[in-house]
């Protein structure tokens, strides 16, 4: 059984269509893969892990919560 023939709409090369091919179904497999270029939302935010980040966000609703108003 041969795989259905389609033409990538970025490359306008011609790749086989294979079930569990990971992207697009109109995009070649080179032309699919994901960016290791750009850095991931999680890098951006400056805390070191996530248990800094959590620690913080505890603290800023404690003091949003149980703030006195004198």
């Amino acid at each position: 059984m041969s795989f259905p023939i389609r033409v990538c709409v970025i490359c306008h090369e011609e790749f086989e269509l294979k079930p569990g091919k990971p992207g697009f179904a109109n995009r070649c497999p080179a032309c699919s893969e994901p960016e290791a270029d750009s850095p991931s939302p999680k890098d951006s935010t400056g805390f070191q892990n996530d248990r800094e980040a959590n620690a913080a966000r505890r603290s800023a609703m404690r003091d949003l919560l149980y703030r006195k108003d004198t």
